[in-house]
């Protein structure tokens, strides 16, 4: 594309940056399948995309460090569900859920790929991930307030000095 010095195109602010992605699948795996869907159902239910594999779910071996600094050892085992999917246009969307929810990695997925699709990106983020967000702002307020509640503050009450 042609530009002169006054009208240059900066590519990399037209893409997603790494991060943002990031922050948009955080707000996923935070969120009911039910509420996905329904922003989803917003976005709307033409949407054509194909499955890259099949979902499944299976195990992954959680690992730790002690104080983040130690040798890494194994923590355990936790169950995991991935999806991919690929739109018509090429984007391609991935999911991680702890669990066993096949429904929400699909729907995550899905997100995540018109996500990434320039024509879908505002929708996504108005009709999915704003109501999303505000959902867990809440629902993080709600549990602060009840925590405050039950908060104790110790002190300790000077007597004097004991005179012998």
């Amino acid at each position: 594309m042609p530009t002169d010095d006054n009208h240059a195109v900066d590519i990399a602010a037209l893409a997603p940056s790494r991060e943002q992605r990031q922050a948009a699948m955080a707000v996923l795996a935070q969120a009911p399948a039910d509420d996905i869907a329904r922003g989803l159902g917003l976005v709307g239910d033409g949407v054509e995309f194909k499955e890259l594999r099949p979902t499944e779910t299976g195990l992954v071996m959680l690992r730790g460090r002690i104080g983040g600094k130690g040798a890494p050892f194994n923590v355990g085992e936790a169950t995991v569900t991935r999806a991919a999917v690929q739109l018509k246009s090429g984007e391609r969307g991935f999911a991680y859920v702890l669990g066993r929810d096949r429904r929400k990695a699909d729907l995550a997925a899905l997100c995540d790929a018109l996500w990434q699709a320039e024509d879908y990106r505002q929708q996504v983020e108005q009709y999915v991930l704003a109501p999303l967000r505000q959902a867990q702002r809440e629902r993080r307020n709600v549990a602060r307030a009840q925590t405050a509640a039950t908060r104790v503050d110790f002190f300790t009450l000077v007597r004097g000095e004991n005179e012998r």
